[in-house]
């Protein structure tokens, strides 16, 4: 199974990425921002996408609206990660069809 880890901070991503390996995966691809992960999407074979909500540019939330429209990766398993807690920004997020927050 390959990941795509989105997070503008290089320290989230290798705290995921080794979360990720002691759970016994190990391909595990990032990308600093949304737009990077769109890229990533269209040149790798991804599995799991696991971002943050909070991102500049396109954020995660948009990144996933973005996957759940596109007939290729509509499937795909998205995890959005985030601080945000409030009930609001839950609803939110499971209306745009995360897999899980």
């Amino acid at each position: 199974m390959i990941f795509l880890v989105v997070d503008t901070s290089p320290t989230m991503r290798r705290i995921v990425k080794n979360s990720l390996k002691a759970l016994g995966y190990t391909k595990v691809i990032e990308a600093n921002d949304g737009h990077e992960a769109i890229v990533k999407l269209h040149s790798e074979s991804i599995d799991f996408v696991i971002t943050e909500w909070n991102m500049p540019g396109l954020d995660g939330l948009e990144l996933t609206t973005i996957i759940r429209s596109d007939e290729n990766w509509n499937k795909l398993p998205v995890l959005l990660i985030s601080s945000r807690a409030l009930k609001e920004d839950i609803l939110t997020a499971m209306k745009a069809k995360v897999s899980n927050y």
